[in-house]
C-alpha cells in the first residue's frame, strides 16, 4: 500500500514507520503542516526517490500502452461473452456457449457450492469494469444487479466463496459507485442510493447462521433461505482459510452500516484460530472442528486451505490498524520461513512436527505468497519464490494446479488462476523491473493463444496437452485480467489510485480510509509512513545518501575494513541489478539459466577484479552440521568443525577458523565472515529464546502440596519441547501413578489406575514424545519422566540446558500422523527422582503439583485449610473400559466397540454389534435401589427398569454414531443426566459378572486384538434443571476414531 490523498491539518500526528527489509514497525511523532492520510507503505522506491522515466530501460518487445489495450480487449471478450451467453446465470460455459445454472446444469459436486443463482460472474467483475475504464457499462451492470439479483434461493452455498466473491464484489462496487457519483458528473449514478450496500448486508445476514458455533469459526456451508439446516450443522469440519477470510469484508460492512455484528463475528473467528495455532511451532493446521477446535488435518503450508488466512491477518492490520494482527502475522511468518521455506521452494509440514514433510508437492494457490512478501517487505524471498514459479510456468506454459518439488506436473489442471500474475504485479510495483512486465506479457500471450475461444476463455484440463474444459471461473474476469491490466498501467492512469486501497483475496477494492471509521480520539488522526532516518547512511566519499542496504548484493575488496566488508555505494537504480542477481541464483539452484535476464544489463557498479560476492556463500542460519555439502564448503573456507561432548553434554558443535587451510584468500574471508555471522546468530537465538512469551526452556517444579507435605519437598525438573505450556497462571495437580510398562513405550496396561493421574515413567527405549502419547491415551493428566542414569541431579552445571525434545523424522521418509500432546510433561534427574519415589511409596495418595514456580508451605497450608480442591485428594470419575462418568461435572463418555461396522454397513450388522455392546455395558452397571428416594424400589422405576432405561438411551447414542437419526428427546436427555448422578459400577466391571457365565460371555470384547479400536461419544449436561427443551444445555459429540482401549 502506498499513498493517499492529501489533507490539510496542522498538528502533531502519530505515524507508522515501515523499515524495508526489517521486521519491526515503530511509532514516532512528527509536527507537520500538510501530510497524507494513512499510508501503509511496504516497499516503494518512488516514495523515497524522485521517479525517473524508465521508458528507455524497457525492452522494445514491451509496449506498455499496446499491452494495456490488449488486456482490455481480452477482458471485454470474456465479459461480453458472459453477458451475451450466460447472464443472469452464475458462470459461463465457454465451450458450449451457455450459462451454468445451479440445479439445471450437470452437477459438479461440492464445486457447485460457489454458485447461488445470483449472477456470480457479473457481481465479481463489477469493479474490473471501473479499472479498465468502462464506466457506462459499469453503471449499466450495477442497474442489472440491483434489478435482477436476489438471494432468497433454497440453495446451499460456500460461506467462504460467497463472502469473498459476492459480499466483497458488492462492497467494492458500492464504494466505486459512490466514487464516480461524487466526481461531479450529473449524468452518472444520480439514481444510486446505496442499493449495493443493502444487498451486501442482506447476503451477509444470510451467512450469519453459519457462525452459530461453540468456537465462533463459521460452518463451511449454509442455506441461503433456511440457514443452518440440521445436516449442515452436523458437518463440523472447515478449513483454516474458510474461517479466517472474513475480516476485511465484514469489518468494512460493519463500518459502512454502523452494525458491529459482522466485524465482531469475523474477529471472534480470527481470535479463535490464533489460539488454536501450535504453540511450539506457531504453525496452523489445514482443517479443524468448528465446535471443539480440534485439528482434523494437521498439515501446515501456505497453499490451499490456509492461504488467505495468512493474507487476511496481514491485510487486516493494513486496513484496520490493529497491531494484534501484525503481531500474529509476524509470528506466523517467522515460523513459515523457518520450517516451510527451503530456498525458493516451500514444503508442507506437520504443524506439531515441523521437521517432517507432510506431502511431496506444492499447489498453485501458494503463488500468492510472493505478493504478500512484498507487502511484508521481504523482497529477496519474494523474488526467489516468484522466479521458481516462473520457471514452472516456462516449462508448462501455465502453472499446474499442483507440481512436485522438482517442478514436474502433479495435478495437470489450470483454471486460469490469478495468483501468479498477482505476485508479478506486486513485484513490478516494488522494483520497477521490466522483467516482470515481460512475465506479464507472456501470460497475456498465453491466454490469447491457448485458452481464448469463441465464447470467452476455457480452463485447461491438462497443461501437458492443452485440452480445454467447459468452465470459466468468475475470478478470471474479477482478478486475472484486473492484474494484467493494472501491471501495464501507471497508477495515475487508472480511474482510482490503487495505493489508496487494500485488495482483498478476490482483488476487490476496500479503501484504507475504512480503518478510520468509528475510531475514537487520537487514533483517528491521519498517518503516513516514513523511512526511518537510521536507514540513511552517508558514505564517507559521496554526497548521495545510501539507502536500502539490503537491496544490492554485498561486495567486498581486499583493502576493506576490519571484516573486509566495506559496502559499495548503492543507489535506488541498482535495485534492478540486485533483483537480476537473485533470479540468477535461483536459476542455478533449479538447474536453469538466466536466459533473457542476462541481456537486461546491470545498473549496480562493476565490482573490481578482487571483489568477493558475499551473497554467494553459506549463511549461518542455513548451516546444518549433518549436511556433508555444508561441511565440505566450510572446509574450503578454512573452518574446521568438530562434534563431541562438553561438560557431559553430547551433540556440541565446535568451530574454529584456520585461514591457511582455506582454498584461497577469498574463501578465507568468507570463512571469517561465516564465523562472525554464526556468533551473532547464536547470540540472537539465545536472546530470542530468553524473551519468548511461551518459553519451553524454563525450569519446572514438581512439588508435593497435600497433607502432610504442604509444599515440601519440591524438586527442580527439566522442561519438554512439547505438551502443555506453563506460565504463572497455570499449574497441574494430581496423584501419581507408575506406568505399566514402566518405560511407557507401548500402550499402558493399568488404564483404570492411570486415569486422571500424573504418570511416572522411566527414560529410555523410545522417544519422550512417544511416552507422552501413550500415557495421554491412557487418561493421564500429566507425565513425569525419571532419569535412567544414576549420576544426575538438577544441580549439575549443565542441567539447565536439558529439555525433552520432540520426535524426529521417521525413517525412510514415512510419515505417521499422531495426535498432539496436550498434557504437561517434565523430567526429573536421578537424585530428585529417588526422593520423589520414596514419598510415593510412603504416601501413595499425595497430590503432586507441576508448575514453573514453587509455592510456599504457608500458602499450601492455608489452601488446605480453605479446602481448595487443588490441595485435597480428588475423587476420580467412575470409569471402566466402556464408561467414564463424572457425576460432579454431569459428563458421560461411552466407548463402543463396533469391530469395523460403520454407517455404510448393513442394518443387520449394525443391530448385531449394538446389541453386543449393550450386553457388555449392561453387565457393568447398576443403580442402587435407594438412589432415587425411599419409594423408588417399589415403583416402576426400580433398579431393573432404571438400568433398562439407561441402556435404552445409550443404545440410541450408539445408533446415532452408525448413521441413524438421534431419537433422544429433551426429556430423555434430562432423565439421562439424572441417571448418571446415581450410576454405579459392578465389582467385576470388565464385561464379566461371575465365574458361572459361559466363557464367551465373560471374555472382554474382541479378545483377538491387543488394542481395540473404539468409537466414543461424550455428553455434557449443563443446567439440566432449566431450559432443557432448547437443546442448548446438552452437548453430545462423537470423538475421532483414534481412541484405544487395552484388552487383556
Amino acid at each position: 500500500m502506498f499513498c493517499l490523498h492529501q489533507t490539510d491539518v496542522v498538528g502533531t500526528i502519530s505515524c507508522r514507520l515501515f523499515r524495508p527489509f526489517r521486521r519491526s514497525l515503530r511509532w514516532c511523532h512528527l509536527p507537520l503542516s500538510t501530510f497524507h492520510l494513512l499510508i501503509f507503505c511496504t516497499f516503494f522506491i518512488p516514495s523515497v526517490f524522485p521517479q525517473s522515466d524508465d521508458s528507455d530501460e524497457i525492452p522494445p518487445s514491451i509496449n506498455k500502452t499496446a499491452l494495456k489495450e490488449k488486456a482490455h480487449e481480452l477482458f471485454m471478450h470474456g465479459y461480453t461473452a458472459y453477458m451475451r451467453h450466460a447472464f443472469p446465470h452464475d458462470e459461463l460455459m465457454p465451450l458450449s456457449c451457455q450459462g451454468r445454472q445451479r440445479g439445471v446444469s450437470p452437477s459438479r459436486g461440492d464445486v457447485d457450492d460457489v454458485l447461488g443463482n445470483f449472477s456470480l460472474t457479473l457481481v465479481d467483475s463489477l469493479d474490473t469494469l471501473v479499472i479498465v475504464g468502462e464506466f457506462d457499462e459499469f453503471e449499466r451492470a450495477v442497474r442489472l444487479v440491483v434489478d435482477t439479483v436476489r438471494f432468497d434461493s433454497d440453495l446451499v452455498v460456500s460461506v467462504f466463496e460467497t463472502n469473498i466473491r459476492m459480499v466483497g464484489g458488492l462492497l467494492s462496487a458500492h464504494l466505486l459507485s459512490l466514487e464516480l457519483k461524487q466526481r461531479g458528473d450529473a449524468n452518472r449514478f444520480h439514481w444510486y442510493t446505496n442499493q449495493l450496500l443493502g444487498m451486501a448486508t442482506d447476503l451477509a445476514d444470510r451467512l450469519l447462521p453459519a457462525f452459530n458455533t461453540t468456537s465462533g469459526v463459521p460452518h463451511s456451508r449454509v442455506n441461503l433461505r433456511r440457514g443452518l439446516l440440521p445436516y449442515l450443522r452436523r458437518q463440523q469440519d472447515t478449513c483454516t482459510a474458510c474461517g479466517g477470510t472474513m475480516i476485511l469484508e465484514w469489518a468494512t460492512l460493519s463500518r459502512l452500516t454502523g452494525n458491529p455484528i459482522y466485524e465482531q463475528k469475523a474477529r471472534k473467528a480470527m481470535d479463535f484460530l490464533w489460539e488454536q495455532r501450535h504453540r511450539g511451532s506457531d504453525l496452523m493446521g489445514t482443517v479443524l472442528n468448528v465446535n471443539s477446535g480440534d485439528w482434523i488435518r494437521r498439515d501446515s503450508g501456505i497453499g490451499a486451505g490456509i492461504d488467505s488466512y495468512y493474507e487476511y491477518t496481514l491485510k487486516a492490520y493494513i486496513l484496520l490498524g490493529d497491531e494484534d494482527f501484525l503481531y500474529r502475522f509476524n509470528r506466523h511468518y517467522d515460523s513459515i520461513m523457518r520450517y516451510l521455506n527451503k530456498g525458493p521452494l516451500f514444503v508442507d509440514v506437520h504443524m506439531h512436527k515441523p521437521q517432517i514433510a507432510s506431502r511431496s508437492f506444492m499447489d498453485a494457490l501458494l503463488a500468492f505468497w510472493p505478493g504478500l512478501q512484498v507487502l511484508k517487505g521481504d523482497l529477496r524471498s519474494a523474488i526467489e519464490m516468484h522466479q521458481m514459479l516462473y520457471t514452472v510456468v516456462k516449462r508448462h506454459t501455465f502453472l499446474p494446479d499442483a507440481f512436485t518439488h522438482d517442478l514436474q506436473v502433479h495435478w495437470a489442471q489450470h483454471p486460469l488462476r490469478p495468483e501468479f500474475i498477482e505476485s508479478t504485479y506486486f513485484l513490478y510495483r516494488a522494483t520497477r523491473d521490466p522483467h516482470y512486465l515481460e512475465v506479464a506479457r507472456q501470460v497475456l500471450d498465453s491466454f490469447e493463444e491457448n485458452v481464448k475461444v469463441m465464447c470467452g476463455f476455457a480452463s485447461i484440463k491438462d497443461v501437458r496437452t492443452m485440452e480445454h474444459e467447459d468452465q470459466m471461473e468468475s475470478f478470471v474476469l474479477a482478478e486475472t485480467f484486473k492484474y494484467l491490466y493494472m501491471i501495464f498501467s501507471e497508477p495515475d492512469e487508472l480511474p482510482i489510485h490503487p495505493d489508496n486501497y487494500v485488495l482483498t483475496t478476490e482483488a476487490h477494492f476496500l479503501p484504507l480510509a475504512i480503518g478510520q471509521i468509528n475510531v475514537e480520539g487520537a487514533n483517528k488522526l491521519p498517518r503516513r509512513v516514513l523511512i526511518d532516518p537510521d536507514e540513511i547512511i552517508e558514505h564517507e566519499n559521496a554526497d548521495q545518501p545510501r539507502r536500502f542496504a539490503s537491496a544490492c548484493p554485498n561486495l567486498a575488496t581486499a583493502d576493506d575494513d576490519q571484516y573486509g566488508l566495506s559496502h559499495l555505494l548503492r543507489s535506488p537504480d541498482q535495485l534492478r541489478s540486485f533483483v537480476l542477481r537473485v533470479r540468477e541464483a535461483v536459476n542455478k539452484v533449479l538447474g536453469g539459466a538466466g536466459g533473457e535476464e542476462e541481456k537486461m544489463g546491470s545498473t549496480c557498479p562493476m565490482a573490481p577484479d578482487n571483489a568477493i560476492d558475499l551473497d554467494d556463500r553459506l549463511r549461518a542460519w542455513a548451516f546444518s552440521p549433518s549436511d556433508p555439502d555444508h561441511l565440505a564448503e566450510l572446509k574450503r573456507m578454512g573452518v574446521q568443525v568438530e562434534m563431541g561432548e562438553m561438560g557431559g553434554q553430547s551433540g556440541i558443535v565446535k568451530m574454529m577458523h584456520a585461514a591457511h587451510t582455506a582454498l584461497d584468500a577469498k574463501f578465507a574471508l568468507k570463512g571469517l565472515l561465516f564465523l562472525h555471522e554464526m556468533s551473532k546468530y547464536v547470540e540472537n537465538q539465545k536472546h530470542k529464546m530468553a524473551q519468548q512469551d511461551e518459553v519451553f526452556g524454563m525450569p519446572r517444579v514438581v512439588q508435593l502440596v497435600s497433607w502432610p507435605h504442604l509444599g515440601s519437598p519440591g524438586f527442580v525438573a527439566a522442561p519438554a519441547h512439547f505438551g502443555a505450556e506453563f506460565d504463572h497462571r497455570t499449574q497441574f495437580t494430581g496423584q501419581l501413578a507408575f506406568a505399566d510398562p514402566f518405560e511407557a513405550c507401548d500402550m499402558l496396561r493399568n488404564l483404570k489406575e492411570m486415569h486422571g493421574r500424573v504418570a511416572v515413567v522411566r527414560r529410555g527405549s523410545c522417544m519422550f514424545e512417544e511416552k507422552a502419547f501413550n500415557v495421554q491415551r491412557a487418561g493421564a493428566i500429566g507425565m513425569v519422566v525419571i532419569d535412567n542414569r544414576n549420576d544426575t541431579n538438577s544441580s549439575d552445571q549443565n542441567a539447565f540446558l536439558f529439555a525433552m525434545s520432540g520426535s524426529p523424522a521417521e525413517d525412510e521418509g514415512k510419515v505417521t500422523v499422531v495426535e498432539e500432546v496436550h498434557i504437561p510433561c517434565v523430567f526429573l534427574f536421578h537424585a530428585e527422582a529417588i526422593l520423589l519415589m520414596d514419598q510415593m511409596f510412603s504416601h501413595p495418595e499425595a497430590l503432586v503439583r507441576l508448575a514453573d514456580s514453587v509455592l510456599s508451605p504457608a500458602f499450601c497450608l492455608e489452601q488446605t485449610l480453605r479446602q481448595n480442591p487443588s490441595f485435597l485428594r480428588q475423587k476420580l470419575p467412575i470409569i471402566n473400559r466402556f464408561l467414564a462418568v463424572d457425576a460432579e461435572k454431569v459428563t458421560l463418555r461411552v466407548h463402543f466397540y463396533f469391530d469395523g461396522v460403520n454407517s455404510q454397513s448393513a442394518p443387520e450388522q449394525k443391530q448385531a454389534v449394538v446389541e453386543r455392546n449393550m450386553r457388555w455395558i449392561g453387565r457393568t452397571v447398576h443403580f442402587p435401589t435407594d438412589a432415587f428416594g425411599g419409594g423408588v424400589a417399589k415403583s416402576a422405576f426400580g433398579e431393573a427398569k432404571r438400568s433398562f432405561a439407561f441402556l435404552g438411551h445409550v443404545r440410541a447414542l450408539a445408533y446415532s454414531l452408525l448413521g441413524f437419526p438421534n431419537t433422544l428427546t429433551a426429556d430423555d436427555m434430562n432423565e439421562l443426566s439424572q441417571m448418571i448422578k446415581h450410576l454405579r459400577l459392578r465389582r467385576n466391571s470388565d464385561g464379566s459378572e461371575g465365574e458361572d457365565r459361559e466363557e464367551e460371555e465373560k471374555s472382554p470384547p474382541l479378545p483377538m486384538f491387543q488394542y481395540n479400536r473404539s468409537t466414543s461419544i461424550v455428553c455434557r449436561f449443563i443446567n439440566t434443571k432449566n431450559n432443557v427443551e432448547s437443546g442448548a444445555d446438552v452437548f453430545c459429540s462423537p470423538l475421532l476414531l483414534n481412541d484405544y482401549s487395552y484388552s487383556n
